[in-house]
């Protein structure tokens, strides 16, 4: 477990849902690499095609996921050991996990921390919502903490207006893991914010690589 997220970084979010013109490696790859050539010290990025590309194609760091909807479940970034495994295998360097308190099919959380650092020899990052669960997640071993899910849980919906900076701030605060500020940074003004509030570094994704969503918050503004 000797890769290291680079401090005070850019992680840029290579990621495209499946009704996205630009999903898949041929073009995440190219958003990585461009990411890369711009100063990007590293890439977030979800599949395993994805990832494997991407690994291919570029040196920095990859935090790596599998997003799975199971039925009945809320969890679904790499919910389980076999999602895990999958990320690692082809070619991640860091397991990005769902860590919060939603229900989930898979092991414990304190276990799929285990095994992902026993068996994969893989650092890990907690997607986190709250400052609860992130004392959690470092009680239980991960290496990260991502602010990631804040705003995406039922708990935490009402605070999805821009960047949850009161709770980076509560992260910076109380957890002794490194803290990843990641969730609406849209502006390099509020990543450089992150940064000077104590994150470690900040995951930059829409705002860099999802040009369609781009160009509608342009279309939005004009017709307003």
């Amino acid at each position: 477990m000797s890769v290291r997220l680079p401090k005070c970084g850019l992680i840029v979010s290579c990621q495209a849902h499946d009704d996205n013109p630009l999903r898949g490696p041929h073009f995440m790859v190219a958003m990585a690499q461009a990411a890369v050539q711009a100063g990007a010290g590293g890439i977030r990025a979800e599949g395993v095609a994805d990832i494997a590309a991407i690994r291919a194609a570029i040196r920095v760091p990859i935090i790596g996921l599998i997003k799975r909807q199971d039925p009945g479940f809320d969890v679904y970034i790499t919910p389980d050991f076999a999602a895990a495994k999958a990320v690692a295998d082809a070619g991640a360097d860091v397991i990005a996990i769902d860590a919060t308190g939603r229900p989930r099919q898979g092991e414990p959380l304190a276990t799929l921390i285990r095994r992902i650092h026993a068996e994969l020899g893989k650092p890990v990052m907690a997607d986190i919502a709250t400052l609860a669960e992130a004392i959690r997640a470092e009680a239980e071993g991960c290496d990260y903490i991502g602010s990631t899910m804040a705003g995406y849980t039922h708990e935490t919906v009402h605070r999805r207006e821009g960047p949850d900076l009161e709770l980076l701030g509560e992260l910076v605060a109380h957890c002794h893991r490194p803290v990843i500020a990641e969730g609406r940074y849209d502006t390099p003004t509020l990543a450089a914010k992150a940064l000077a509030m104590g994150a470690h570094a900040v995951v930059v994704g829409t705002a860099v690589t999802n040009p369609r969503e781009i160009a509608r918050r342009f279309v939005a503004a004009m017709a307003g």
